[in-house]
């Protein structure tokens, strides 16, 4: 499986400039990489309001638990979510914080 190089931030600041793609075929790896990561404790969003708010959440390791959401996560614009999604699976995969 392909394993994401944490030194490439480059690829970071890509998705930053442009969440919706297209994408280069080096961010493409990173973002199915981060699609095929493990179910347990992945980080998701959540539509709270359609087309409106989104929240943060985190799947439980256990099936059947509920879902852990951060409250204090919620977001009116979907593109400030979906990088601060792509934020936190990359901490999860590569274990390195982006700026």
């Amino acid at each position: 499986m392909y394993e994401i190089d944490p030194s490439k931030t480059e690829l970071a600041d890509e998705f930053r400039d442009n969440p919706d793609g297209p994408y280069s075929p080096e961010l493409t790896l990173v973002i199915n990489r981060m699609r095929l990561m493990p179910m347990a404790e992945r980080h998701v969003l959540i539509c709270i309001e359609r087309g409106r708010r989104w929240m943060l959440a985190r799947i439980p390791a256990a099936r059947g638990a509920p879902i852990e959401r951060f409250e204090e996560q919620v977001f009116s614009d979907h593109a400030v979510a979906v990088q601060e999604l792509f934020r936190r699976r990359w901490h999860t995969l590569t274990g390195e914080e982006l700026a």
